[in-house]
């Protein structure tokens, strides 16, 4: 099978599963690690490159012209953002995101949620 129809498969099966619900998601600095290993050894597995080649996950990418796959997600949830904020009032999806919860917070820092990240660092 030759290096093309490798990367339209992995494009269609393996970033989709990377992806899969990703519009919801709060990512912290690990799972961003995360997602990136596993996006570098996919493609490292694909064209036939060990780590023992110190191949830079750049050149990786540029051979194969992929995208970070930390900036897809990020790029995936503005345009998530962005369908929601066009919604009517009455929708689930806008009604969730603009919900404030009344009472008091539980003792400690509180969890970053999906809210807190809609400024997305550029």
């Amino acid at each position: 099978m030759n290096k093309e129809t490798k990367l339209r498969i992995h494009d269609i099966t393996a970033k989709a599963a990377l992806k899969f619900g990703s519009e919801a998601w709060v990512l912290k600095k690990r799972e961003k690690q995360s997602f990136e290993a596993a996006q570098m050894k996919i493609l490292r597995h694909l064209l036939r490159i060990t780590k023992l080649d110190k191949e830079k996950n750049q050149c990786i990418r540029e051979k194969t012209e992929a995208q970070n796959i930390v900036e897809e997600i990020k790029q995936y949830q503005k345009k998530r953002l962005q369908h929601v904020q066009r919604m009517d009032g009455n929708r689930l999806p806008i009604q969730a995101m603009k919900y404030r919860p009344e009472g008091r917070r539980n003792i400690g820092r509180p969890k970053k949620k999906w809210r807190d990240q809609l400024h997305f660092e550029d």
